[in-house]
């Protein structure tokens, strides 16, 4: 009976440790938070899966010569938004479970803005990303090949489902209350936030969704979509690599508050 919150607890001590908060201890209340949150972050795995697994199937239907079924696709996509949205509704359902049993709010609670959680050059990544691949698929729509013009229609209507995706999903990020009874939980609030949004401007869709024109488009644009992916990666690696930690994001973010 008890091995569930143990091994929550135990979870729980990890984060902190890997966080630099080794000498925090693990709550039920962080415990709990973090549950959740794995969770949500696999069930929106699934939905991301979901939308590239559809438009793949949709796009395979161009090739054998029936109509490409985009109202479908636009049905699709919108159920998925719905999903992520009762996926929001759930975390912060939690994190309001969570608030009403503490004793005690924190001292001195912050809101941390955008700039804070996500930070400019996540920000700019993410917008760049996201509009180089929507620029990479319309400029398939000028390829006279009719099939081409399919599935660059199909692979736009992804790429716009996965940004409004993401977009909840950091609106959700900045808006829902902070949940911490001290200056500890305070700081592993904010720190979540951090690590959350910056694992959403990971273009995963942005990266997979292009590889639907391989093989169809001209040899121009197989260039252009390989060089996207090589230099978005590499900007990627660099940005991971340059930026401060989480937890150090995270402190400056307190002291400023």
């Amino acid at each position: 009976m008890t091995r569930e919150p143990d091994t929550a607890l135990r979870l729980a001590g990890e984060w902190l440790t890997s966080h630099d908060l080794a000498d925090t201890r693990p709550t039920p209340l962080l415990a709990s938070r973090l549950a959740v949150r794995r969770r949500a972050r696999l069930a929106a795995y699934v939905i991301l899966a979901a939308l590239i697994i559809v438009s793949a199937l949709v796009a395979a239907s161009a090739f054998g010569g029936r109509p490409v079924p985009l109202l479908a696709l636009a049905a699709v996509v919108a159920g998925l938004l719905l999903a992520q949205s009762l996926l929001d509704w759930w975390v912060r359902r939690v994190d309001q479970r969570a608030g009403a049993t503490l004793s005690r709010r924190a001292a001195h609670p912050i809101h941390p803005g955008w700039r804070s959680v996500l930070g400019r050059p996540y920000a700019v990544f993410a917008v760049v990303t996201s509009a180089g691949a929507m620029v990479l698929a319309a400029s398939a729509l000028a390829v006279p090949d009719p099939t081409v013009r399919q599935l660059a229609v199909v692979v736009l209507i992804g790429l716009l489902g996965a940004t409004a995706i993401t977009a909840m999903q950091l609106r959700h990020l900045l808006r829902f209350p902070v949940v911490a009874e001290d200056e500890e939980s305070l700081t592993a609030d904010v720190i979540m936030r951090v690590e959350d949004a910056r694992e959403l401007t990971t273009p995963n869709v942005q990266w997979s969704l292009p590889v639907v024109l391989f093989g169809t488009a001209p040899g121009w644009w197989g260039a252009a979509a390989f060089a996207y992916i090589i230099l978005s990666l590499a900007a990627c690696i660099a940005l991971h690599a340059r930026t401060p930690s989480t937890a150090t994001v995270a402190r400056q973010a307190m002291i400023q508050r």
